[in-house]
């Protein structure tokens, strides 16, 4: 055997290990905001996920697959959001995603995706639209807006027993459709709404609203937002000696709505899908790997993510299985996921219905009282 026919059986068992390496390479992606005012929801979105990855490597080396997660920052921005979809859509090694945390992103990127079948398990989106448009690529594992806002809105008109609410929303997807759901259920209460109006999501100087607040005079306030916008809301109203109850969604659920808010971290209240570490059984040694792994600690966002990216990569999982122990397609991952039965989660068992929402979630209402935090109820949410 001569030298330059050594050299091309090299070249070629070299190319051989590369390409199985590569056919053997499996991805996911997180989307979520990991700049800007919802980068604490978003960090935890990214490390839950990776929490989770770093536990299942060990299962998947032994199916003969390499896992990795690749994540992307969507700036809360649809537009960003999108782009990077279109990124991940290239990357043919990524079979799925965890994300995102605001509804108005998730809804123009998962379309995006759907061409592609790229399986996306949302932990956090609650508008219904994000599985009531059909796409048979995305999936949640948290209520919906039409859950949260009713549960809110039922809370303000028996719990609190107001008569008259003003209603805010952010005039995004999410706060706008669960301000809506809200005030829905309050007025089929017999509560009265003096005021119902949108403000931009950018918005921080409250102070006309708050003027209009003090004319009318209203018994709760309820206001759809995320929570940098709502602390600074809270910490201006409580500045003007307004002690009114202010009640939101899951989008208050940051441990920085306390920081940001400072003394008017009080007599809030927001609906969450996403449990309180103290609720759920199984949180307490996650915590503690959390903490190992980032030096932070982990919030119920987190926690929403760690179980959502285990149903991910269970399917894959699941799929490769059925593929005969191989890197299995895109398609393959989208049927498994959504027809899959996930038991153990640390937010219970995962079973998804034709449309992809979870069979059975529950939904949390927070108090927040001098900026200490309380559950003050725990409901659970059936669909079929």
């Amino acid at each position: 055997m001569n030298k330059t026919t050594r050299f091309s059986l090299t070249l070629l068992a070299a190319l051989a290990t590369a390409q199985a390496s590569a056919a053997s390479t499996v991805k996911i992606a997180t989307l979520s905001p990991l700049s800007g005012s919802s980068s604490n929801m978003g960090v935890q979105v990214k490390n839950g996920a990776q929490l989770a990855v770093n536990e299942m490597k060990a299962e998947f080396t032994k199916a003969g697959l390499t896992l990795s997660l690749v994540a992307y920052d969507d700036q809360a921005d649809p537009a960003t959001g999108t782009a990077a979809a279109r990124r991940m859509a290239a990357d043919r090694s990524i079979l799925g995603m965890v994300g995102t945390v605001n509804s108005g992103v998730v809804l123009p990127v998962s379309q995006a995706l759907a061409p592609s079948h790229l399986a996306i398990v949302s932990p956090l989106n609650v508008n219904e639209q994000v599985t009531d448009r059909g796409l048979k690529n995305v999936s949640r594992i948290c209520a919906r807006n039409d859950d949260q806002g009713p549960a809110a809105g039922n809370f303000v008109a028996g719990t609190l027993k107001a008569k008259k609410v003003y209603v805010l929303n952010d005039k995004t997807a999410y706060g706008q459709a669960l301000a809506d759901e809200a005030a829905k259920t309050m007025q089929a209460a017999g509560v009265k709404i003096v005021q119902n109006e949108g403000v931009a999501e950018s918005e921080r100087d409250f102070s006309a609203i708050i003027t209009k607040i003090q004319t009318l005079k209203p018994d709760a306030i309820y206001f759809g937002a995320m929570y940098g916008q709502a602390a600074a809301f809270a910490q201006q109203l409580r500045a003007r000696g307004i002690k009114t109850p202010i009640v939101g969604g899951d989008g208050y659920d940051s441990e920085d709505l306390e920081k940001l808010a400072g003394k008017g971290a009080d007599n809030l209240y927001f609906t969450t899908v996403a449990p309180p570490l103290n609720a759920v059984p199984g949180a307490k040694a996650v915590a503690a790997s959390y903490k190992k792994a980032f030096g932070s600690d982990l919030q119920g966002f987190g926690i929403m993510s760690y179980d959502a990216t285990k149903v991910l990569l269970r399917g894959i999982l699941n799929a490769a299985k059925a593929n005969g122990n191989k890197a299995p397609t895109r398609i393959q991952v989208e049927q498994a996921v959504r027809g899959g039965t996930y038991k153990g989660l640390i937010t219970g068992d995962v079973k998804f219905n034709a449309k992809g929402d979870r069979t059975s979630a529950r939904l949390y209402m927070i108090a927040v009282k001098g900026g200490k935090r309380s559950t003050a109820l725990t409901m659970t949410i059936s669909r079929k």
